[in-house]
């Protein structure tokens, strides 16, 4: 790649990072809040909402991401109804996403002690303190390395929504490779700047595992 190329193919890419980045945060907030949702609907849910939490889970699990995001865009316009391409990537991320995240948190609250819950009715709590109080606090230590992967993942699916039509990283190196070409030298620094990303936080979750267990 060119010094001149580089340099005038960075800003460009840098501004799609950004983008990729308060996507991928917005995702994953909304992905953090539709799983746990989904998880404590399952696990311990009124009614029959724990089948409903399982039909959300496998139905987002057995279908690829670029579905969901193409339903959200396209189908919200069908019904007459305008939304931002932005809006939509968030939605239908946090929605895909959140269907496997609602798993990892469900492994985690099972994982917690029995004795935990009966500890907390002796000591007067409802079940729903018991969960905020007692039980989450401790789901989230045992959950966060999968969790974080899970999150590095989310972060490399903003990739699809490009497919939609927003400007993020992916979508603005092939504006670039479809202007000038060089779609080796292109796609190599759109791959680097997802590395630089992503690699800090693969790095973390290894050495976590790596830390608990030596600790085990």
């Amino acid at each position: 790649m060119t010094s001149d190329l580089l340099m005038s193919s960075l800003p460009i890419l840098l501004q799609g990072l950004l983008t990729t980045l308060i996507l991928s945060v917005a995702a994953i907030v909304g992905g953090t809040l539709v799983g746990l949702l989904a998880a404590v609907l399952r696990t311990f849910g009124p009614w029959g909402t724990p089948r409903l939490a399982r039909l959300y889970i496998e139905l987002f699990r057995g279908t690829p991401v670029l579905i969901t995001l193409m339903f959200i865009y396209f189908g919200v316009s069908y019904f007459g109804y305008a939304i931002d391409v932005f809006a939509a990537g968030v939605i239908g991320l946090s929605v895909y996403q959140g269907a496997y995240i609602a798993e990892v948190f469900r492994s985690g609250i099972e994982s917690v002690q029995k004795g935990q819950w009966e500890v907390s009715q002796i000591l007067g709590l409802s079940k729903m303190q018991a969960f905020f109080s007692v039980i989450l606090p401790q789901t989230g230590k045992i959950v966060l390395p999968p969790l974080i992967g899970q999150y590095l993942s989310l972060i490399k699916d903003t990739s699809i929504v490009s497919m939609i039509g927003m400007s993020e990283l992916m979508h603005q190196g092939q504006a670039i490779v479809d202007r000038i070409g060089q779609p080796v030298e292109i796609y190599g620094l759109v791959a680097l700047l997802y590395f630089i990303v992503c690699f800090p936080l693969s790095r973390w979750v290894r050495r976590h595992d790596r830390r608990r267990s030596l600790l085990s």
